[in-house]
Order: C-alpha cells, then sequence, then structure tokens
C-alpha cells in the first residue's frame, strides 16, 4: 500500500521508517536476494567499475549481497563517509572485506578516512543511495540531514557519467512527495519487485 503525503514532511518520513522497521529478518533476507537479482539485469551494473553502495541502517533495504556480488566481479565499491571538514557533506571510501571500519556519529560504520581510498563523486560509475521514500516521479525522500543532495549537487552544474540509483523497499512508494528546488532526482529506483527507470537529470 502505498502512503500518501501527509503534508508534514516529518510525520511522513516517520510512517515511511515505522514501515521498513516492520520487515522481519526473513523478509529483509528475501528483498536483499531480489535485489541482487534487479541489478544483475541492468547493462549499467555489469558493466560498471566504480560501485558506491552503504551498510544497511535503521531497516533499509539492505545491498550486503550486491557488495558480495561487486567484489566477487572485481568491481571497486565505496561507501559514505562523513566529511571531516565539510559539514553535511559524504566522501566515498574505497571498501573491501578486510577494511577497518569505525563508528561515525550515527554510530553507523564506515571505512577509516585515507586519502588513497578516495573517490571523488563524478569519478564514480553508480551511486546506490538509500532512502525514505519515493514516488513514480524518481523523487527521494532521504532521512533530513541532506548529506545525499549537498553531495550530489555538483552534478547539476558539471554532470557526469555517474548513475544515481534509490534503493528501497515496496512498501517505500508513496503516490507524491514533498519536493525542494535542491532535492536530486533519481536516474533510477530499484525495488525487490521492481526497476523504475527516469529520464536522466
Amino acid at each position: 500500500m502505498k502512503l500518501r503525503n501527509t503534508h508534514n514532511p516529518q510525520a511522513l518520513r516517520q510512517a515511511l521508517r515505522r514501515k521498513r522497521q516492520a520487515l522481519s529478518p526473513q523478509q529483509q533476507q528475501q528483498a536483499s536476494a531480489a535485489l541482487l537479482e534487479q541489478c544483475q539485469r541492468l547493462a549499467s551494473f555489469q558493466q560498471a567499475s566504480h560501485v558506491a553502495l552503504y551498510l544497511a541502517n535503521d531497516g533499509e533495504l539492505d545491498p550486503a549481497q550486491v557488495i558480495q556480488h561487486c567484489w566477487k566481479a572485481g568491481k571497486a565499491v565505496y561507501l559514505p563517509v562523513l566529511h571531516p571538514f565539510c559539514a553535511g557533506n559524504l566522501l566515498f571510501m574505497r571498501y573491501q572485506a578486510d577494511s577497518l571500519m569505525i563508528a561515525n556519529r550515527y554510530g553507523i560504520a564506515e571505512p577509516r578516512l585515507e586519502c588513497p581510498g578516495l573517490c571523488p563523486v563524478g569519478q564514480l560509475d553508480m551511486l546506490f543511495t538509500p532512502l525514505v521514500g519515493f514516488n513514480q516521479q524518481g523523487n527521494r525522500m532521504g532521512m533530513g540531514g541532506g548529506y545525499y543532495d549537498r553531495t550530489l549537487a555538483p552534478l547539476k552544474r558539471q554532470p557526469a557519467n555517474v548513475e544515481v540509483v534509490g534503493l528501497a523497499h515496496n512498501c517505500q512508494q508513496c503516490d507524491s512527495l514533498p519536493v525542494q528546488p535542491w532535492d536530486i532526482p533519481m536516474h533510477k529506483i530499484i525495488t525487490p519487485d521492481k526497476i523504475f527507470h527516469f529520464q536522466s537529470q
């Protein structure tokens, strides 16, 4: 069942978070496996060499199986790291099975920041982002911190060949979402059941 816009972004965000948090471990595992199957259908994913993903938190659709597939396929995997000097922004750090991980201020594990492992956003082939809610126009509602919008804003000014893909459970689809001028629309949104394609932004 899709949620309608409540005209209160925070209430909508909380309702959507409760829906994904309510999924059982078995449902989450099944969704993770289905996500990998969906990704493997994409030629752009098959061809990508530098892929940014995330570690699931708060009931997010878990890309752990996608990460494992990327490693086996020889793709370089990157995870978001809170920028140490530019508040509200992210950096993307190489992530390997033996990476030293530390907890950030939100308690989310991220690779220890080391300059040789950084990949500028514009040099990624694909960037998979978590989301709280989405609609059929490719709009994404995040956790409210604006991290991805700020980090991806340069792509609006100076486009690069980075495919930005939102990942979500089926229950996170909404009929409508509050949209702000600074929001970054997705090129694709993938759920366990469907791939939504949008025109290049």
